[in-house]
């Protein structure tokens, strides 16, 4: 399995909420550190006005569980609080996970509402995880969900990640990187993410490399003989039409050609970008370079590509950087973590959030989401949360219906049920072995397509329902009615 360096330099124990830590010193004076709950990892609202997201981050939650202890400096640091029961930092330091993980695999289409992540743990260690899980699974989907949308815009065209200079910290760069990979971008500039997750890297110039030289053509002739394999050539450092593409033009006849190699691409990262490829195009094409690539970069997101491929501005490849790995138009993707049940006596006991805004009630209880495919066409037809122990029957007809507009019912037939979420730890150990980014990216691929177009557009997508189980509906609405 893939795994980051940087987790082997780190202990990340610590990086919990300080709640986590004195509600669960609450539980053991209590007595209640045996005590088993349900929790759920959920997001209420797709970003961007789209109509799913993308899942990922949970390789690094995965290594984090298996990771999680507090060392001496760390208890020392608590007991230092002057709050916590010392029979309570004993427990800690002698601290394993002994719970159940169940997960969405990575790459899956997600929507919200639905337990991305399900844990059954001991209180006090089911609370413990919460920050990180909900730091590892909301950045990455974010990224990925992001990424799935700027590849969705070039409609087939290459997309590059080229923002790891204005990731917010680290760890934002390389797995934001890593996300991107996910949600179907080509390459990243980042290089730690392709030594630790094996994808591909890329890179060119910068116009310091050309200020450095104080001649255009000088500095591209360097760049050419030094790397004539893969010669591409930043042209917007001076004018793009009258320097920078004549120069390019020139490195093509008089360096490259010569030595049997041919000029691979040329970048712009600056000015009308559909006017200058246009251009750049007619240029390159009347001096035999037509297989010449065009790259562009500049502030670039799914709506400008969007644009500039509507457009039909020529460019074959776009670098998208720092409005894919910040999400800059939604930076928050908003899961969050919340109790389900609690087992009393051997018997799962529900529990329910109730909330003055409708969204945020829960649905209650131990679940777990099926998908419902078309058997002719295996497009998605909807989700459903059902209880734990419910089963779908695709061997005959099943109802569905809006949880809010009840009446709006559907009967689904020729279809086959899929359970989404599958075992990660069971009694403390890990039973799942996380993908190959590359094969997480894949399988993205497929999990976008069984999605239906209209599902897929930029303004007023066509909903996609997930709905609840006729049982999970009725304990909902009962504990609604029992609470309020």
């Amino acid at each position: 399995m893939e795994s980051m360096d940087l987790k082997n330099e780190r202990n990340l124990s610590m990086l919990v909420d300080f709640y986590e830590l004195t509600m669960s010193n609450g539980y053991y004076e209590n007595g209640y550190a045996d005590s088993v709950v349900y929790c759920d990892m959920f997001f209420r609202k797709n970003p961007d006005g789209a109509s799913f997201s993308i899942v990922a981050g949970l390789q690094q939650f995965i290594e984090y569980i298996k990771n999680l202890s507090f060392s001496d400096s760390d208890i020392e640091y608590l007991r230092q609080k002057n709050i916590f029961n010392e029979e309570f930092l004993k427990y800690l330091r002698d601290f394993k996970f002994s719970g159940d993980i169940y997960a969405i695999p990575e790459g899956t289409v997600v929507f919200p509402n639905e337990p991305l992540v399900t844990v059954r743990a001991k209180v006090m260690e089911a609370q413990f995880i919460e920050t990180m899980l909900l730091l590892s699974i909301n950045h990455q989907s974010l990224i990925a969900t992001k990424a799935n949308r700027v590849v969705t815009a070039a409609n087939g065209r290459v997309v590059m990640d080229l923002g790891a200079r204005r990731g917010q910290g680290a760890d934002a760069a390389i797995l934001g990187a890593r996300a991107a990979i996910i949600g179907g971008v080509s390459a990243t500039a980042t290089t730690i993410t392709g030594k630790d997750f094996g994808v591909d890297i890329v890179g060119t110039m910068a116009h310091s490399w050309i200020q450095f030289f104080g001649d255009e053509y000088k500095a591209f002739e360097a760049y050419a003989k030094t790397y004539p394999d893969n010669c591409i050539l930043l042209v917007d450092t001076y004018s793009v039409l009258k320097s920078g593409i004549p120069n390019a033009i020139r490195i093509a006849k008089e360096i490259l050609e010569p030595m049997g190699k041919r000029l691979k691409g040329i970048r712009l990262d600056s000015g009308d970008l559909s006017y200058l490829s246009k251009k750049a195009r007619k240029m390159l094409d009347e001096n035999g370079l037509r297989d010449c690539k065009i790259l562009a970069s500049n502030s670039l997101d799914e709506f400008i590509i969007r644009d500039l491929v509507s457009q039909d501005a020529k460019i074959d490849i776009y670098g998208v950087g720092e409005r894919l790995i910040t999400a800059k138009s939604e930076p928050v993707f908003g899961g969050v973590y919340k109790l389900m049940a609690v087992e009393e006596n051997g018997e799962i006991v529900p529990r329910i959030k109730l909330s003055e805004n409708v969204e945020k009630v829960t649905n209650p209880g131990y679940k777990q989401v099926w998908r419902l495919f078309d058997k002719e066409s295996n497009k998605a037809i909807a989700d459903v949360i059902t209880l734990a122990d419910e089963v779908i029957d695709d061997s005959r007809e099943y109802e569905i219906f809006d949880p809010v507009h009840t009446w709006k019912k559907k009967l689904v037939d020729n279809f086959y049920a899929k359970k989404l979420q599958v075992p990660v730890f069971i009694n403390g150990e890990c039973v799942y072995e996380s993908p190959a980014v590359l094969d997480i990216k894949a399988y993205c691929i497929e999990s976008v397509n069984s999605l239906w177009d209209e599902q897929k557009r930029f303004t007023n997508p066509q909903e996609y329902y997930v709905d609840l189980s006729s049982e999970l509906w009725n304990l909902k609405n009962e504990m609604i009615n029992k609470y309020s």
